[in-house]
């Protein structure tokens, strides 16, 4: 059984600043290399307890799975990519973020690790994004397969963006910067 399958949501937000960021990377597998003093206050982990952990242990069951397969693949082939994210907390309270993750290269080019800059997001934003990942869990919750729920999600995103005449970098920024 996962961390995560034995926290149960509380509802409540942990709080963190405006200036602060939460910082994380992993290594090429998703496990944990470094957290700073941020996350750990925010997540309420202690440092011990996710270290050499998949970063997925911290994945708030509301939070969709399309987004996580598409941010993967995004970072996998070697580009960036915003997204506005929920996380999981020890106790079961949770947090909002808009991060940046990155792949981080050695000296040949090669992907060694990822690197995610977190910070506190557009609240106007986070209305409208609330709403599009409630749509991507109903569809998600139609199948019965993890990785068929995180597909078909992924595709009505990619469908609804297409709808809009945008893409999901675009869709970001607009959300980010508060032209919603």
């Amino acid at each position: 059984m996962s961390i995560r399958t034995r926290i149960q949501p509380t509802g409540r937000e942990s709080p963190f600043h405006e200036d602060e960021f939460i910082v994380s990377k992993t290594d090429i597998h998703g496990k944990m290399t470094y957290v700073n003093e941020v996350f750990l206050r925010v997540s309420k982990f202690e440092e011990s307890d996710v270290l050499g952990m998949p970063h997925s242990m911290i994945r708030h069951p509301q939070m969709p799975r399309g987004v996580f397969k598409l941010m993967w693949e995004t970072i996998q082939s070697g580009r960036e990519i915003f997204a506005y994210v929920v996380n999981l907390c020890s106790d079961g309270d949770h947090y909002w973020v808009f991060a940046h993750v990155t792949p981080t290269f050695d000296a040949r080019g090669n992907i060694t690790g990822f690197h995610s800059n977190r910070r506190k997001p557009d609240l106007k934003g986070l209305a409208v994004i609330e709403k599009i990942y409630a749509e991507m869990n109903r569809e998600e919750a139609r199948h019965n397969h993890p990785r068929a729920a995180a597909e078909a999600s992924l595709a009505m995103l990619q469908k609804m963006l297409a709808d809009k005449g945008t893409t999901y970098p675009e869709m970001m920024f607009a959300l980010w910067e508060g032209r919603v």
